[in-house]
């Protein structure tokens, strides 16, 4: 059986000048009129765009016979426009050319839809890289140790920050846990209380929590489970919430009352292990690195907020083991986020679990020492007395006036507090006052230059 000849979807007969003579179409388009192409030159009701495509297909069938498919929009008489695809030959004794053209809507169609398809995908795609970016946040940060295990064999599948502190205890919280046995993880007293309530688990989708101890150090914990489906099958959910006494009044431990005290701290605080790796933050140096829990900065190096990381911590744990405390260590703390604060670092070493204590300050807003407009004026009369009074006089009225001006100046910072106008700058509160009354500005009157003293007195 002979297959059926397919018929072009439009027909045109053109002379060699490329003039439409006869015009014809297939039955698929026969609502269309082209009787207004007759007489018209091809390029004419090609439009714009697709007049160049014309001219090239009329040249390459002048020239070598039949020329290659082009597509172009062609707009009908009666406003229609539809893709379609021609090729042009020339006819045998020369006497014009024949373009054929097959209509191409169908196919536009669908790869319009195929792009809208492919555009959706990968708009998913992207909803679906954030909400796991967002998962990993949230998985990473919660304070409560969360274990994801297969419900096959019971390896531990994922787990986050408090999760692998818990399985590894506090001075191995890097290890990785991933892929480990959760039985083994257990005590041997709590394993067949802990495989009950996974059956249960798997039977009924969740179970009441139990009391499980956990780890190398054998702490106690509340664990609760429930079944999740994921890629890779059916996991286990398990959290575990630390089991803790709750001290009342005078029965507060000492530790417990330093560490309250320690995260109330308003300068950050950290404790270190010999290595450099955080055991301890409180809260103060969680806003210095801009960090939202303390989950995500325990178990990394003080190092990683370093503007030097590894020459700063080198040098700060250098120091501590020659001479065991260290000083007002200067150095910038790069925050999360991107800010920059200058700090000052005073640490000591030796507890009986080889721990290191930093203590970091946020020196960022004292003062300055450039020169400010009102502090040139000021010194501006000092000039007109060289001649007229000694180096050792002209001296000491530049550092009175320079000392009165910064005074002054950390007072209007602070608002007139007394203690943070001498932390600003860095005097003890007995020699500000000194400083305050000397100047006339224990009550904010004003001085003159020639109310700048004579005398040496020290603070």
């Amino acid at each position: 059986m002979s297959a059926k000849p397919v018929q072009p979807d439009i027909t045109l007969l053109l002379d060699m000048d490329g003039v439409i003579r006869d015009a014809s179409l297939s039955p698929a388009l026969s609502e269309e009129s082209v009787e207004a192409w007759l007489g018209r030159p091809w390029t004419d009701i090609a439009g714009e765009e697709g007049g160049d495509k014309v001219r090239r297909m009329v040249e390459d069938a002048r020239t070598s016979g039949i020329s290659a498919f082009r597509q172009i929009n062609q707009r009908f008489p009666s406003g229609t426009e539809i893709p379609i695809e021609f090729t042009t030959m020339l006819l045998g004794d020369r006497t014009g050319m024949l373009a054929v053209g097959k209509n191409l809507q169908a196919v536009t169609e669908l790869h319009s839809r195929l792009i809208a398809a492919q555009q959706t995908i990968e708009r998913d795609y992207w909803r679906l890289r954030e909400m796991e970016t967002r998962y990993r946040l949230v998985f990473d940060a919660a304070t409560e140790a969360v274990l994801i295990v297969s419900a096959n064999d019971l390896k531990v599948v994922e787990a986050n920050r408090a999760a692998v502190q818990a399985l590894s205890g506090i001075d191995r919280g890097n290890e990785e846990v991933t892929g480990r046995d959760l039985l083994l993880e257990i005590a041997e007293a709590d394993r067949e209380a802990v495989r009950e309530m996974l059956v249960r688990v798997r039977d009924r989708g969740k179970a009441l929590s139990i009391l499980v101890h956990l780890g190398r150090e054998v702490r106690p914990w509340m664990v609760r489970g429930s079944l999740v489906s994921s890629e890779r099958g059916q996991v286990f959910l398990l959290q575990f919430t630390p089991v803790t006494s709750t001290p009342r009044g005078d029965d507060r431990s000492e530790p417990t009352v330093l560490k309250t005290l320690i995260d109330r701290v308003p300068d950050g605080f950290v404790a270190l292990d010999a290595a450099g790796v955080i055991r301890h933050a409180n809260q103060a140096f969680l806003d210095l690195v801009q960090i939202g829990s303390k989950g995500s900065a325990i178990g990394e190096s003080l190092g990683r907020w370093l503007t030097q990381p590894g020459a700063d911590l080198a040098a700060l744990l250098s120091h501590l083991q020659r001479y065991k405390t260290v000083r007002l260590f200067q150095t910038t703390i790069r925050g999360e986020l991107g800010s920059e604060t200058d700090v000052e670092i005073s640490a000591v070493d030796g507890d009986d679990h080889n721990y290191v204590g930093v203590l970091i300050r946020n020196v960022s807003r004292r003062l300055t020492g450039g020169e400010t407009d009102a502090l040139r004026a000021a010194l501006g009369p000092i000039s007109k007395q060289l001649g007229r009074s000694s180096l050792r006089k002209l001296v000491k009225n530049t550092v009175g006036i320079v000392e009165r001006h910064y005074v002054k100046e950390a007072l209007e910072l602070t608002k007139g507090n007394r203690t943070a106008t001498a932390e600003l700058l860095g005097l003890s509160r007995q020699s500000l006052y000194a400083k305050l009354a000397r100047y006339g500005l224990d009550d904010k009157g004003s001085l003159s230059q020639d109310d700048l003293p004579d005398d040496d007195a020290e603070d």
